[in-house]
């Protein structure tokens, strides 16, 4: 990876600023305490879009300003260097190598892969940036792309994505569209929509306490079914009272849209800054919804509705702890991602011989009167780091970004993966988990399109890869389509039961603060829901803590 010239580095104090004060890993359960000078803050992020604009505002006589492409064979001699988390589902074990020496073939250079844990992936990114070894370009999720816009890091491709050769496949304009500040600056490109969580059943559980789904319509129906799932033995091991109601990925996320893991208490409250319908921005986390919503989790806590270890569980605990052999101390319950996971999770009960059988709960009363539905996120994005050199940044788009929704072979490679490796269209004909009760045969002929057993578990067929084929923003056009029933059930399910999650907050107050902002609701939440103490006075601290920082936010947005 590359040392970025010395103007550039000037936004780097806002990156050490991101990490000293916990930026939030995309799964992470915690986060550490931490503030900044907000004048020295201001310094550099004046300096840093004043370099911004300079490289990518006014550029004439460079390729990229006059509108003609270099050859980015010529310019990237040297390849380029991404860094992703684990939306690349062809990790090091699962085909990455094959992955990438298929793209170079393609693509006609050199790749460079880092992928870091997805669980701390936002608190890694701030440490290597700290370091100052940037790569090309990386991913980063809504809540990272809306801190880092401001920092002068990230190039401006609202011109080069104007001009992608993808553009005439482009079957949702609006995704990238309203990612463009107010000066009309594209920071990040964003190849699918965001997508969000639904709330899954056991179905084998709802049987064996004596539950319709459909009954299940109001926040008392879901929490009876939770304590159901708690008092009653649903696992059959003849013990009542070990099993849990619902486990979830913290009581409240990591990350925009906070509430995602658990909707059915959250109900109507968002504890962050968001923009109310007259287009002013006030603090949910201070409402009223928000402490009606603490006091629920409170009762679910000493219930034992809700599995206590979900205070701090990353979202691979969870799952693993949901979908375990050993359903002890599992839960009936589990708010998760839509469409591709529907499968996933199912498959990883079949994996571990459990009755795999789910069934998708509408969004309750509650939350279909007030917000409408479960939360579509803002989209993740792809971001160009800016090397200071327009042509040089133009080809690394042109290289990877443009390919990317080639609608051929580049695109096959992000959406499914490596050919003859997580893919083929050879005759072939292959069972999983053979020799159980949850056997399968495949057969297919010479020339049909079918997704190959994973590299690393030959018990599970590969899914995908990067790209949800349902959630991209241009089709493919080889007519490679993966006809999973689950997959596409959840995402017409969650389709028809969304809402767009409310925009993130864009003020160098928030960005700088964000993690001491997020650590004072962590200290409310826990002294509230398990400590079991008073809201009034839990927010009490909250505002003492962080009420300043909240105040300069808002009025910054308000302004």
């Amino acid at each position: 990876m590359k040392k970025k010239a010395l103007s550039l580095l000037l936004a780097s104090t806002m990156v050490v600023s991101l990490t000293a004060c916990g930026g939030k890993g995309d799964d992470a359960g915690t986060t550490t305490g931490g503030t900044t000078d907000n004048s020295a803050a201001s310094n550099t992020n004046d300096a840093a879009t004043s370099d911004n604009n300079a490289s990518s505002g006014d550029t004439s006589g460079s390729a990229a300003a006059s509108g003609e492409k270099a050859d980015y064979h010529e310019v990237l001699k040297d390849g380029i260097t991404i860094v992703v988390n684990g939306t690349l589902t062809a990790s090091v074990d699962n085909g990455q190598a094959d992955f990438e020496k298929q793209w170079e073939e393609a693509v006609g250079i050199d790749l460079t892969i880092q992928q870091l844990d997805h669980s701390g992936y936002t608190d890694a990114v701030g440490r290597l940036f700290a370091s100052q070894d940037y790569p090309d370009a990386m991913i980063m999720s809504a809540e990272m792309f809306k801190q880092y816009s401001p920092t002068g890091l990230l190039w401006d491709m609202a011109d080069a994505y104007a001009n992608a050769e993808f553009q005439s496949r482009v079957t949702l304009p609006s995704i990238n569209e309203n990612l463009k500040d107010a000066q009309g600056h594209l920071y990040g490109f964003a190849p699918t929509y965001g997508n969000g969580c639904v709330t899954y059943v056991k179905k084998a559980w709802l049987d064996a306490v004596g539950i319709d789904i459909n009954s299940v319509k109001t926040y008392e129906d879901y929490y009876k079914m939770l304590m159901a799932f708690h008092d009653g033995d649903p696992d059959g091991n003849g013990v009542n009272g070990d099993t849990y109601g619902v486990v979830a990925a913290g009581f409240i996320g990591t990350e925009a849209p906070w509430i995602n893991y658990l909707p059915e208490f959250w109900q109507d409250a968002y504890p962050s800054l968001y923009q109310k319908a007259d287009g002013t921005w006030v603090d949910g986390f201070q409402e009223d919804a928000t402490k009606q919503a603490l006091l629920r989790m409170q009762q679910a806590y000493n219930d034992g509705a809700i599995d206590p270890e979900s205070l701090t569980a990353s979202t691979k605990i969870a799952r693993e702890k949901w979908f375990s052999n050993d359903q002890m101390g599992s839960a009936g319950a589990f708010t998760y991602w839509a469409g591709t996971w529907y499968r996933t999770l199912t498959d990883n009960l079949i994996k571990n011989e459990v009755n795999e059988e789910l069934v998708q709960l509408p969004p309750i009363k509650e939350i279909q009167d007030t917000v409408g539905g479960y939360l579509n996120r803002e989209a993740p994005v792809w971001v160009i780091i800016d090397q200071g050199d327009p042509v040089h940044n133009q080809a690394v788009f042109d290289a990877l970004l443009d390919t990317m929704l080639d609608g051929d072979k580049v695109q096959t490679l992000w959406v499914y993966g490596a050919e003859d490796v997580h893919w083929s269209t050879k005759a072939e004909e292959f069972t999983t988990n053979a020799g159980t009760d949850k056997e399968k045969s495949y057969s297919y002929a010479d020339g049909e399109f079918h997704l190959k057993p994973s590299p690393n578990d030959p018990n599970t067929v590969w899914k995908k890869n990067h790209l949800d084929p349902a959630l991209t923003i241009a089709q493919l056009t080889n007519g490679f389509t993966d006809n999973d029933e689950l997959a596409a059930a959840g995402n017409k399910f969650f389709t028809e039961n969304c809402v767009d999650a409310p925009a993130s907050p864009v003020s160098e107050t928030f960005t700088n603060e964000s993690g001491t902002i997020h650590d004072a609701i962590m200290t409310c939440l826990t002294d509230v829901v398990t400590k079991n103490g008073d809201v009034d006075a839990a927010m009490q601290t909250y505002v003492d803590t962080v009420g300043p920082i909240i105040d300069q936010c808002l009025a910054e947005l308000n302004q």
